[in-house]
């Protein structure tokens, strides 16, 4: 290590004036000041000031003025204090310099393709020379970050009694929400592997087993369309532990957490998080997972209209629906008509025949609706709401899901446009009581709202012999922070009648049970254990934690929107003997096939 350099970038201070030092790193900027030349000189963990002086060696002096942008060196000299008038306080390193003695130039480097201290709108550019762009202090933070992370997960993980257990990549593909990423096997001619979508069921084997406490820093795998938040490989932050309750997982969860924040940030977060089920979410936020930095509700105001003559809301309410209202305090007088009908463009899109609104100017309510109103309908709807002026009240009217979700829609859209969301606010939700299924009129059948393996709600195991599958609770929790989900749990199935009655809910027969999930199936009959957990995005977690824009941000070598590697240019075309081997033909010549 002495060969190549005695300290860092960033660790040369006052206190080592008058010592030797030997630096490496790259040439970070260069500056001729006429007498002298100057560079910055940068590693991973800062830059140093060296200084070159012509008269006290002509050749270094002559070989400095060759350095360019960087050129990787190494450079030897002594630490001395800088001049009166030009430290730069606002860097570890920034009162003293290198005075050169020797400089050696370890590597050139070609012009870079783009400026490291600029930010650079072509994604695709920094994405083909990302090891240029890794380079800039904006993603090596990121990095950091993310290694931060992972420490303190694993140390507090490891305190609490947690086992660190690697699960297998070459998986099996079963049916768990996503496509599978498949893998054609050269001893087993015709059969596939699957990348892991999650490590779900490996984790409940585990529990099975005996390990009590399990948790993994995991690679997964989904073949799915790909968005600013969403990567065809992501890592989450796993957990499972047997004889628990859903308590003792939001406990461990909330205070791995606190010590994340406390560590990378300085942030001691308050315990307990909010704890909000499905429906209250819904209800209120129009969302189960609500951006609670937004002060805003929405309210259900059909007891106001009970008796109305307004034939609109009267007709909704004869048929169950709601009328929900979304009060934006002080928002009228940002919010134009253009704005207006951009808010109702987002209704109209999910299925509403408008939105109906109220502004108040002073004492004055201005609306095409308010006329079709009674007095005691005005006072009440005014009491509800807290109605005052420069308020702008939104309404949505229809079945309760479509009403919340468009009003939770355009609350974060108007709350973004009219700047309503606190900087520097972080707000954690548990969102639970999640429905067991779904319905897909698509496909006519039911879903997991979460996974198959998730656990009904005790209160609820009756409906599922009675059929009301979509009255059924789960046992599951997400949690939120500023309106991302950062993970998901639940508690799971472990008694094999049980998990073959969900499976045959979700269409899946005896047979294809037996091909795809055996091997659990097999697992309960041996003492499995009641156990939960939770996976957690680490790279979303991240992603919040720096305040990117973007997953690609925090991952060091990240596939682009069309799930391509731009800089090592896959996926690629593979030589013909490849898929020889694998007893593989493909339907399109794609390939350069050998003679």
């Amino acid at each position: 290590m002495k060969r190549y350099r005695t300290h860092h970038c960033n660790e040369l201070n006052l206190a080592l004036v008058g010592h030797k030092a030997k630096l490496c790193g790259w040439v970070h900027s260069k500056r001729d000041h006429g007498g002298l030349l100057f560079i910055d000189l940068r590693d991973r963990e800062g830059i140093t000031q060296v200084v070159f002086h012509p008269e006290k060696d002509p050749s270094l002096f002559a070989k400095a003025k060759q350095l360019k942008n960087e050129f990787v060196v190494q450079v030897e000299g002594k630490v001395v204090e800088r001049p009166a008038g030009t430290k730069n306080v606002s860097i570890p390193t920034g009162e003293i310099e290198l005075e050169a003695e020797s400089l050696e130039i370890l590597n050139p480097s070609q012009p870079l393709p783009f400026n490291l201290d600029e930010d650079i709108e072509n994604e695709e550019l920094r994405l083909s020379f990302r090891f240029l762009d890794l380079r800039r202090k904006k993603i090596l933070n990121c990095l950091r970050v993310r290694h931060l992370v992972s420490s303190v997960v694993r140390e507090y993980l490891s305190r609490e009694g947690f086992l660190e257990v690697e699960t297998p990549i070459l998986s099996k593909s079963t049916p768990e929400g996503a496509r599978d990423f498949l893998v054609p096997s050269r001893l087993s001619p015709g059969k596939f592997y699957a990348l892991p979508q999650a490590p779900q069921q490996y984790k409940q084997l585990l529990m099975v087993a005996g390990i009590d406490k399990y948790f993994q820093i995991a690679r997964c795998f989904r073949d799915e369309d790909l968005r600013s938040d969403r990567q065809p490989e992501f890592t989450q932050i796993d957990l499972e532990a047997s004889f628990v309750e859903v308590e003792d997982i939001m406990k461990w969860v909330e205070e791995m957490i606190q010590q994340i924040f406390l560590k990378v940030l300085g942030i001691e977060l308050s315990l307990p998080f909010v704890r909000l089920t499905y429906s209250e979410a819904l209800d209120n936020y129009g969302s189960d997972k609500p951006d609670l930095r937004i002060e805003w509700q929405i309210q259900d105001v059909g007891a106001v209209f009970k008796n109305t003559q307004f034939k609109l809301f009267r007709d909704i309410l004869e048929k169950g629906g709601v009328i929900k209202a979304l009060n934006a305090k002080g928002r009228s007088p940002m919010v134009n008509s253009s704005a207006l009908e951009e808010l109702a463009g987002i209704a109209t899109s999910m299925g509403a025949k408008g939105l109906a609104h109220i502004r108040v100017e002073n004492q004055e309510w201005k609306s095409p609706i308010v006329k079709f109103f009674s007095s005691e309908e005005r006072k009440e709807l005014e009491r509800l709401l807290r109605m005052e002026p420069s308020d702008l009240v939104l309404f949505s009217a229809g079945p309760r899901e479509q009403a919340c979700l468009i009003l939770g829609k355009i609350r974060l859209h108007l709350a973004e446009m009219t700047q309503g969301i606190p900087d520097n606010q972080w707000k954690f939700a548990w969102i639970t009581d999640f429905p067991l299924f779904e319905y897909s009129p698509l496909e006519q059948k039911w879903n997991s709202v979460h996974h198959p393996f998730t656990r009904p709600h005790p209160e609820d195991l009756t409906k599922l012999n009675e059929g009301k599958y979509d009255a059924i609770r789960a046992l599951a929790y997400d949690i939120v922070l500023n309106g991302v989900e950062l993970g998901g749990g639940s508690l799971r199935i472990h008694e094999k009648e049980l998990q073959e009655k969900v499976f045959s809910i979700l269409g899946i027969d005896k047979e294809r049970q037996e091909l795809l999930f055996g091997h659990l199936l097999k697992a309960f009959q041996y003492g499995a254990p009641p156990h939960g957990g939770i996976a957690l995005g680490l790279d979303r977690f991240v992603m919040l934690l720096t305040g990117s824009e973007s997953l690609r941000e925090v991952i060091a070598f990240p596939k682009n929107r069309h799930g391509v590697d731009l800089l090592t240019q896959s996926p690629s075309e593979v030589e013909y003997h490849q898929l020889k081997e694998l007893n593989i033909q493909l339907s399109f010549p794609s390939i350069k096939i050998e003679p």
